[in-house]
């Protein structure tokens, strides 16, 4: 790979979206309040995704981790993203951007699934960009899904073992049409993975932004990408 020149726009960007809680905590509100206010940075991102050419935004909207949270707060989480499906469709066509979401989807309530489905095929002829929801996402268990797929291949005899290498391994995951992300962005301060595209980010330019989600809107990633445009990317190499 060549190394990313200074100036270059990342053509995927990977967003944590972390502190809608504490957001509505310090502020005496319920943390279903954060999560509406957090959704409105989604439409803020992809606002700033139309107008510097950025194609691919995977957010990490809900983690296979995140069942096991209280079960009233899982209920109203899932309530929230159909209605964030339901509400902000036009926003998708505005920006001509199509819906797209990797993850255990199975795991998702019906109604959910079929917003989500219903959003994706009404979006799936827009070429110019791509909102990739990660919901009901872990990275272990994309991994661990990935060599569930091969090793039926190989059972089968479609597949040697040794024929198992990296561009096999990539081409099992849950969208190994999108290329790999090039930022890397968490909100919130904390300075962690969370279990998200772990095979994905291995050469991401990582940026951990101080300010909780719900304040993250076009100027915080504006900064995330002029601090990406002054990075050299060596992938490896010598700079």
């Amino acid at each position: 790979m060549t190394p990313a020149a200074p100036g270059v726009t990342p053509l995927h960007v990977a967003i944590i979206m972390d502190g809608n809680g504490r957001w509505a905590r310090r502020r005496g509100l319920p943390r279903t309040r954060g999560h509406e206010e957090g959704a409105e940075s989604i439409a803020a991102a992809l606002r700033v995704c139309r107008e510097a050419g950025i194609r691919y935004l995977t957010l990490y909207a809900f983690s296979v981790e995140n069942w096991s949270r209280p079960s009233s707060e899982v209920r109203t989480l899932m309530s929230l993203l159909a209605r964030f499906l339901r509400a902000k469709k036009q926003v998708l066509h505005r920006h001509r951007t199509r819906l797209r979401a990797i993850g255990r989807l199975d795991d998702l309530p019906a109604r959910v699934r079929r917003e989500l489905d219903r959003a994706i095929a009404e979006t799936a002829h827009y070429a110019d960009r791509q909102l990739i929801l990660a919901l009901s996402y872990g990275g272990r268990a994309e991994l661990a899904d990935a060599a569930r797929r091969i090793a039926r291949r190989v059972a089968a005899g479609e597949l040697q073992p040794d024929d198992v290498t990296e561009a096999v391994v990539a081409a099992h995951l849950y969208a190994p049409d999108v290329p790999d992300p090039d930022l890397m962005i968490r909100t919130s301060g904390e300075l962690r993975l969370s279990n998200f595209l772990l095979w994905q980010l291995s050469y991401a330019e990582l940026y951990f932004a101080p300010v909780l989600w719900p304040d993250f809107r076009e100027a915080e990633f504006r900064a995330a990408l002029a601090d990406y445009a002054c990075r050299r990317r060596r992938f490896g190499g010598i700079g």
